[in-house]
């Protein structure tokens, strides 16, 4: 469903923002091909494995780049120096898209990102099981040590 509401939203927009964000959308599309086209936050979106890695949005004098994340712009200031931005949002003109180069980084920092926080989810589980007593309960309390 999520795919038909996207392609609501890109209807909505006037000419070039529609043509312009169409290139944006088939863009990601041909970087995160497995990507399932979501609405979040009422914008257009791009979910892979349950966590979002980019999105778009239209406005009335510019159209931004969403890459759900506070850290990947400014990991990337060098590449981004020509647009203006916040800590969560490239703008770009209405009638320009955004180089695929630029979008693939965008969206190799933002699953790097991601990656690395499912690894610490997943070491801090080994750390939480290792300390816990044999056949202990998630729930159960450390027994403490007389001595």
């Amino acid at each position: 469903m999520s795919k038909q509401e996207v392609d609501a939203y890109l209807a909505r927009q006037d000419e070039p923002k529609r043509s312009t964000l169409r290139h944006l959308r088939e863009t990601i599309l041909s970087v995160l091909p497995d990507a399932e086209e979501v609405i979040s936050y009422q914008v257009p979106a791009f979910r892979i494995e349950g966590a979002v890695v980019a999105g778009f949005a239209a406005f009335t004098n510019h159209l931004s780049y969403l890459p759900f994340s506070g850290s990947v712009l400014p990991a990337l200031e060098a590449e981004i120096a020509r647009y203006r931005h916040t800590a969560s949002a490239l703008h770009f003109a209405i009638d320009r898209p955004l180089p695929k180069r630029l979008v693939k980084k965008l969206i190799d920092v933002r699953l790097g990102e991601i990656r690395e926080r499912a690894a610490e989810r997943a070491a801090k589980q080994v750390v939480k099981r290792a300390g816990a007593a044999p056949g202990a309960r998630p729930t159960d309390k450390p027994k403490r040590r007389r001595g």
